[in-house]
């Protein structure tokens, strides 16, 4: 049989061959930008599980390409000026960010939530490109740049939606999920049905216990979910009515982003 005769592994895309040297890159340069503060090769081999003689080779090549840089004196690494010319480029290419930006602190300031913008990374991860957050006393967690699972959250059930996954790796991939108060498969199952009719995704108190989350797609011109707008608030503030409402203004703000992201390809 061969690997693309299977349903299961036709759904869920090519089969990708690890490369060590590359994940073990990738994996130091996520931490040394998470941490904020420069680290010793031995903190960094300590937190990623990773043998020194190996994290110092990466480390060097790293140095040298200018992604990463070194304190000689103190012997610490820290992320190297490389990384702003890789992150330009990534901005410059994707007009996303800009254009959701005012969007983003509108809805922030008028409904007192943090409003997200993501870019929907393949069927894997989703990526924050954009964040406004209210004067309210709530904070959400994220920054410009952080990943989450595809699968998770409200925006994970627009994924689920609108992806090509069969219901068996969909439910394989929610096994892995990480929730505070995790629904049945068959209950999330039933939201991700129920967000092909609507056009929008609720989680409330699933992901994070006492906060609802609001998802809405952002489609390419050949109807692909691309990005998505993400509106997170107290649970208590956002009673069924307003995040009808809410979702009712996402949902205009993202059909005019959609085609205004058309434009520009």
């Amino acid at each position: 049989m061969s690997e693309t005769s299977s349903p299961e592994l036709a759904a869920a895309g090519p089969r990708v061959r690890p490369v060590p040297a590359v994940t073990r890159s990738i994996a130091i340069l996520r931490l040394l930008g998470r941490g904020g503060e420069p680290m010793t090769l031995k903190a960094i081999s300590q937190e990623l599980g990773m043998v020194t003689s190996t994290c110092l080779h990466i480390l060097r090549v790293l140095v040298e390409e200018g992604l990463v840089k070194v304190d000689p004196g103190a012997k610490r690494y820290s992320l190297g000026v490389g990384m702003l010319t890789l992150a330009r480029s990534v901005i410059e290419s994707n007009p996303f960010p800009a254009l959701a930006q005012p969007v983003l602190d509108r809805i922030a300031n008028a409904a007192s939530v943090t409003a997200i913008g993501v870019e929907v990374a393949g069927s894997d991860h989703m990526v924050v490109l954009a964040l406004s957050r209210s004067n309210a006393p709530f904070r959400l967690h994220v920054d410009v740049g952080s990943r989450f699972p595809a699968l998770i959250s409200a925006t994970g059930r627009l994924v689920a939606a609108f992806s090509d996954l069969s219901d068996k790796e969909l439910e394989r991939r929610f096994k892995a999920l990480r929730w505070d108060q995790a629904p049945e498969f068959a209950v999330w199952k039933a939201d991700v049905d129920a967000v092909r009719r609507q056009g929008y995704s609720v989680d409330r108190n699933n992901y994070i216990n006492g906060v609802v989350v609001i998802a809405v797609p952002v489609f390419d011109s050949h109807q692909r979910l691309t990005h998505a707008l993400v509106a997170a608030g107290l649970a208590e503030q956002l009673d069924a009515a307003r995040v009808e409402s809410l979702a009712a203004e996402l949902q205009g703000e993202a059909r005019a982003l959609s085609q205004l992201m058309a434009a520009r390809s």
